[in-house]
């Protein structure tokens, strides 16, 4: 199926019909092709790597988070 832009901005609902039965959709804009949405597989994992996990992991002073952010909550004076 073929749908333009304004297709899409007005008839969202209808076009995700079409996927949920297994079509391929292609958005066109101005006479060209400029996007395709294309039915997820049943069986593919939809939950990605985020990389922003474990991004501090090889640093020793967060080793403790407990301790690192009362630390933080402290301040600079030492009362």
């Amino acid at each position: 199926m073929k749908a333009t832009v304004k297709d899409l901005r007005y008839n969202l609902k209808s076009i995700m019909e079409f996927v949920d039965r297994g079509e391929e959709v292609v958005i066109t804009n101005r006479g060209q092709n400029r996007a395709r949405i294309v039915p997820v597989e049943k069986n593919a994992p939809t939950k990605e790597a985020n990389p922003f996990v474990g991004m501090w992991t090889d640093r020793d002073d967060m080793k403790e988070v407990d301790a690192y952010v009362r630390g933080l909550r402290k301040g600079r004076t030492q009362c």
